[in-house]
């Protein structure tokens, strides 16, 4: 197969973004825009990326890492200049460039592929991603001939009335024969008004030399859509939402209500679960087969096993196991790990920490920085004292544990397997195995206090 190389242009600042973060670093579905191209290249076998950067380089860079290689667009000359700046990678090269906007988040590996496939097909010098718009307006009019070669692309400020009627669109997205590319970028000139070198231009110059160039439209018109404000970024968020969602549906996973869940580009949910509105999924997620999860509920680059079921309640970071409760009104922070069969009630909070199968913290408890086992049950108002107010300090709970309400369990102490703690106890002491501990004021009663008061 003929080797694939890329070029992303991401040097652009977008103004009209109207915003300090860098265009392309806009997230759609919770990843950058940049990052969805970079991702679906990868699919099609390119053998080298090379992104454009200009401002806000550095960001790009710390956001893509080292799978693709950069070139410095110092001033934004036009598009042109842009891929002008990766000659040094790719000049001398033999294959096929593909050329493609960094802020063009929905285009799909699939829609590459056969970008691809249809300029090695057509033996073309170039390929033009083309789309069928039903309001073309604003975008250049690509023309074509009987046998489907292109004959020009017309700006809409350029265009004749019968050539404002054509509804085939320039994409933006094309696909060069590498040495042919970057052999007619030589002779592309800014002798327009703005002083810029224009991509397109080398269309124009390949067919001067009797080059073939050639089509091909995409199925999807919104597919092929640009992200320039913040009015397209919220039709790239909608798009991609209902891609995201009516692919896992398909999968097997029944979404109550599409239009009030968010899931990410990089989850993966098993079959027969369930979810429901204002869900929210978010990063490298990975939710097990038959969960039920929501309404309201926010997942993060968790993992979620089998048959769990998340209702009302925010997980960061966490690793939950197999037939699992949390919720209503649970709060998973990171690094927290549950076992199969656990259970986490309403206004539980959990924060780096462990709880082994069966065990349950049911109401109202804080657990940081503890390591609970198997059977264990957390009573109501229960808490782990973890904090000294310099350093955090680790709670044991082991297998069979029984604390009772409203009990301070005060960092480092560990409470011994199948030991009981007395409610409204705080533990300041290591409770050995099958033990009771109680560590409260005994009750004073003064009988006919308030009569004697009055």
């Amino acid at each position: 197969m003929t080797k694939r190389f890329a070029v992303v242009l991401a040097a652009g600042k977008g103004t009209r973004m109207k915003s300090d973060l860098y265009k392309v670093l806009h997230p759609v579905a919770g990843k950058p825009m940049v990052q969805h191209i970079v991702d679906q290249l990868q699919t099609c076998s390119v053998e080298e990326i090379v992104t454009i950067v200009g401002h806000g380089a550095e960001k790009v860079q710390e956001q893509l890492g080292d799978g693709v290689h950069y070139a410095l667009q110092a001033e934004q000359l036009g598009t042109g200049h842009a891929v002008m700046q990766a000659q040094e990678q790719l000049a001398d090269k033999q294959g096929t460039t593909i050329v493609v906007c960094g802020d063009t988040p929905l285009l799909t590996g699939e829609t590459m592929e056969q970008l691809f496939a249809h300029h090695q097909d057509q033996n073309a010098k170039a390929t033009i991603l083309t789309a069928h718009a039903e309001n073309p307006t604003g975008y250049g009019r690509v023309l074509r001939d009987e046998s489907g070669k292109v004959v020009k692309i017309v700006e809409q400020k350029d265009a004749t009335p019968e050539e404002l009627r054509v509804q085939e669109i320039n994409t933006g997205t094309y696909c060069f024969d590498n040495e042919a590319l970057f052999a007619a970028l030589k002779h592309v000139g800014n002798d327009n008004s703005q002083g810029e070198y224009y991509l397109p231009d080398v269309i124009e110059i390949l067919q001067q030399q009797g080059e073939p160039v050639f089509a091909y439209q995409s199925e999807n018109f919104h597919e092929t859509m640009g992200v320039n404000d913040r009015v397209a970024l919220s039709e790239a968020e909608k798009w991609m939402k209902r891609r995201i969602n009516e692919h896992w549906m398909r999968e097997g996973v029944t979404i109550v209500d599409p239009e009030a869940t968010y899931i990410s580009s990089d989850a993966v949910i098993g079959r027969d679960t369930v979810i429901h509105p204002g869900t929210t999924i978010v990063g490298q997620t990975t939710i097990g087969e038959r969960c039920t999860i929501g309404p309201n509920t926010e997942i993060e680059n968790s993992r979620i096993a089998n048959e769990t079921t998340i209702k009302q309640s925010v997980v960061h970071r966490s690793d939950v196991g197999n037939r699992v409760s949390i919720g209503p009104f649970s709060h998973l922070r990171p690094e927290t790990n549950l076992g199969n069969d656990v259970r986490v009630g309403n206004f539980v909070e959990l924060k780096k920490m462990t709880m082994g199968d069966g065990s349950k913290a049911s109401h109202l408890s804080y657990l940081g920085d503890a390591e609970i086992g198997s059977g264990v049950n957390v009573g109501c108002g229960s808490i782990t004292v973890n904090y000294d107010g310099k350093n955090k300090f680790l709670t044991k709970i082991e297998d069979g544990a029984f604390i009772g309400c409203n009990s301070n369990l005060i960092a480092p102490v560990t409470i011994g397997q199948g030991s009981y703690v007395a409610a409204g106890s705080t533990i300041t002491e290591d409770v050995p195995s099958e033990s009771l501990a109680i560590a409260r004021e005994r009750q004073t009663t003064k009988s006919g206090y308030l009569s004697d008061k009055n």
